[in-house]
C-alpha cells in the first residue's frame, strides 16, 4: 500500500506568495500631451496607497437617536518606497537625486510628475494591481548605508506626496 503525495495546502502557498512594486515617474502636464518618462525603479516596500476622510457629524434638532454624518476633505499620505533603485544602463540613475537637489537649490517651476506603482508577481511577468498618482513632489529621499562588503547602492526611502490616487485596473 502506497502512501498518498501530501496535497499543497493553497492558503500556505498564498501566504508566501513576493511581489514586484514597479514605478514609472512621467512628467505632469506636458505641453503636447504625451508624457515625458523620467524615470524607471523597483522597490521591495511600498506604502502610503491609502486615502482617509474627514467625517462631519451634524446634530439635528428633534433626532436624539442618530446623528447625520457627511464626508468632508480627503487627507493623502506620501507614497513611501523602500530599499528600490532607479535604474539606468545597469547602473543608478541620477535624476532623482537631481530632481531634489532642483527644488532645493530653488530651480522654478517646480517639476511635477505622474506615478504609476504596478505591483508585479514574483516573477515579474504579470500586473496584480496599479496605483497612479499625480503631481508628485519628492520630500524625502534617504540612500543607502556604504559598506564596502554590501556594495548596494539602492535608495533606502524615497518619500513622495501627491495631489491625488487612484486604484486602476491591472
Amino acid at each position: 500500500m502506497t502512501t498518498p503525495e501530501p496535497r499543497p495546502d493553497p492558503f500556505h502557498t498564498r501566504l508566501l506568495q513576493t511581489f514586484r512594486f514597479e514605478v514609472v515617474l512621467t512628467r505632469s502636464g506636458s505641453d503636447d500631451g504625451t508624457p515625458e518618462r523620467f524615470t524607471d525603479g523597483s522597490f521591495q516596500e511600498c506604502s502610503g496607497l491609502e486615502l482617509e476622510a474627514d467625517v462631519k457629524d451634524y446634530l439635528e434638532g428633534g433626532r436624539n437617536d442618530g446623528v447625520v454624518r457627511r464626508v468632508g476633505r480627503v487627507k493623502l499620505q506620501p507614497i513611501v518606497l523602500k530599499r528600490g533603485l532607479f535604474a539606468l544602463d545597469g547602473g543608478a540613475d541620477s535624476a532623482l537625486w537631481d530632481w531634489l537637489q532642483g527644488m532645493v537649490a530653488g530651480v522654478l517651476p517646480i517639476a511635477r510628475y505622474d506615478g504609476v506603482i504596478a505591483v508585479k508577481d514574483a516573477t515579474g511577468a504579470e500586473t496584480r494591481a496599479t496605483w497612479r498618482f499625480v503631481r508628485g513632489l519628492p520630500v524625502k529621499v534617504t540612500g543607502p548605508a556604504l559598506n564596502a562588503k554590501s556594495g548596494d547602492i539602492a535608495i533606502e526611502e524615497l518619500h513622495i506626496v501627491h495631489e491625488g490616487l487612484r486604484m486602476v485596473g491591472r
